[in-house]
């Protein structure tokens, strides 16, 4: 924007007489122009933060009335004030300005506007730099409950899945080719497993999120007599950072939940990729239920797997909410910095994102169709139990690396003829190796080779129970 054009909107602003004092004005003699106003507010965003900051100055106020730093009278009319403010919070009654910046001096504003001037009182002994910081982890901290909620939902529908699907067999794979056959509900609880280091993930960032700020002050602390520790009991915190500079400066909590937030989205995006898969003609192992998928405007035979594939895109976003707030934090100083104010819309993004990915993905599981009928001819028409016959001619004292010569032989013989290996004739087999006997046509069997891997942690049908005991006994926990 041009200098004539900013010269003509600031002297239109003063014809009107439009004259907006700051909260922190004081010591200046110029205002901004409304374009600068806009670009340096953050009441767009952070007005999500509501309820925590009237929740943070309800506590602090309390403090300050504890401490004799304000009277009672004047503390009982500020919590009231900060009440009704509240109430018209939840319900949506609130208006916001961009002139005064921020969630902080918009609702220090509408109180005096509403009690008169000992509104302005409640800022005694903090900073918006220490009460921004408090709002964030009050915010967070009750995001990560829904979230531990959310994949807990999640995991509960895998469990019930699995039950279902113990002996329903499913190509296992590696390089995306076949490898060997598994049972379906191995393959779920191996998600379920990645969604518990998630959910312990997010449980030990927990620690870390549940620390207040309060009254660090903009950087030093205070001259007051405050009482830290009183404030952080009534907002339910653990205990209070330990250094005022680190305590305002700190995102590193922020940082720790975007990255685990990154990777629960990476593993729910690659389980996306398989259902993505599995739900095409060329696998047909499975349908997703009508309620997430979507069709063509073009093609009336489509059926898109949407939901899957906008978890999948998704994921991305909440990468960029965490590279972006790293590039953030990594060049500024102590203490506070007006780029931290930048911490927040990726923030807030990606809590959204992660809570709705997970209340869909549970919505696709507990819906999901598997095609056993499918998977049962699937699983027969593969070389996935070649690995069987390998270690059954190991039993019978070849050495693992020539019986493994020996299979790959024969399976390119069978690519060769167009047969599986089930195909063959003993003779054929014999004449491989004379190692061979009847019964390798049981072992060869689909069930067969899942049932025997009963190793702990395998596929193996008395595994994958064991495996459910305790996933159900991790749910329970």
């Amino acid at each position: 924007m041009g200098s004539s054009n900013t010269s003509t909107q600031h002297g239109k602003r003063q014809e009107e007489g439009e004259c907006v004092k700051k909260l922190w004005g004081g010591r200046f003699q110029k205002t901004a122009e409304e374009w600068v106003d806009e670009f340096g507010a953050s009441i767009h965003f952070d007005k999500q933060l509501v309820e925590e900051d009237i929740q943070g100055s309800l506590a602090h106020v309390t403090m300050l009335g504890k401490c004799g730093i304000l009277k009672n009278d004047e503390v009982e009319q500020i919590k009231a004030g900060l009440q009704t403010l509240l109430e018209k919070a939840k319900n949506g009654e609130l208006e916001y300005s961009v002139r005064y910046e921020d969630i902080h001096l918009n609702i220090e504003k509408q109180l005096i506007d509403l009690i008169g001037p000992v509104g302005g009182k409640l800022h005694t002994g903090r900073s918006r730099n220490d009460q921004v910081a408090t709002d964030v982890h009050l915010y967070l901290r009750n995001q990560v409950h829904e979230i531990l909620e959310s994949i807990r939902a999640l995991q509960k529908a895998l469990v019930k899945q699995a039950e279902q699907h113990i002996e329903t067999i499913i190509p296992g794979y590696t390089h995306l080719q076949r490898a060997q056959p598994v049972s379906l509900a191995h393959h779920f609880l191996a998600y379920f497993w990645m969604l518990e280091r998630d959910y312990q993930r997010m449980q030990e960032a927990y620690k870390r999120i549940n620390i207040s700020p309060l009254g660090a002050g903009a950087l030093a602390g205070t001259t007051f007599p405050i009482d830290r520790e009183y404030t952080a009991k009534l907002l339910g915190f653990d205990g209070v950072y330990q250094n005022s500079l680190d305590a305002v400066s700190d995102r590193d909590y922020i940082i720790e939940f975007l990255s685990n937030a990154s990777i629960l989205m990476m593993h729910l995006s690659r389980f996306c990729e398989e259902l993505i898969l599995w739900s095409s003609s060329e696998f047909n192992f499975i349908e997703i239920d009508d309620t997430f998928a979507t069709g063509s405007s073009i093609m009336p035979q489509k059926k898109n797997p949407d939901m899957a594939e906008l978890i999948r895109g998704k994921t991305g976003r909440v990468y960029g909410a965490l590279f972006g707030l790293l590039t953030v934090m990594k060049g500024t100083p102590l203490a506070y910095n007006k780029d931290f104010q930048e911490d927040k819309e990726g923030m807030f993004d990606a809590v959204k994102t992660v809570k709705g990915s997970l209340q869909i993905f549970a919505g696709m599981i507990e819906t999901l169709t598997i095609k056993t009928d499918v998977l049962e001819q699937t699983v027969k028409a593969d070389f996935s139990n070649a690995t069987e016959l390998a270690d059954y001619l190991a039993t019978k004292g070849m050495p693992f690396r020539e019986a493994h010569e020996v299979v790959g032989k024969l399976v390119l013989y069978c690519i060769q003829k167009g047969v599986f290996l089930l195909d063959l004739t003993i003779d054929e087999y014999k004449e491989a190796s004379p190692l061979f006997e009847e019964d390798i046509y049981e072992v060869l069997q689909p069930k067969t080779v899942v049932s025997r891997r009963n190793s702990l942690g395998g596929t193996g049908f008395e595994q994958v129970k064991l495996a459910l005991e305790k996933a159900k006994k991790a749910l329970d926990e």
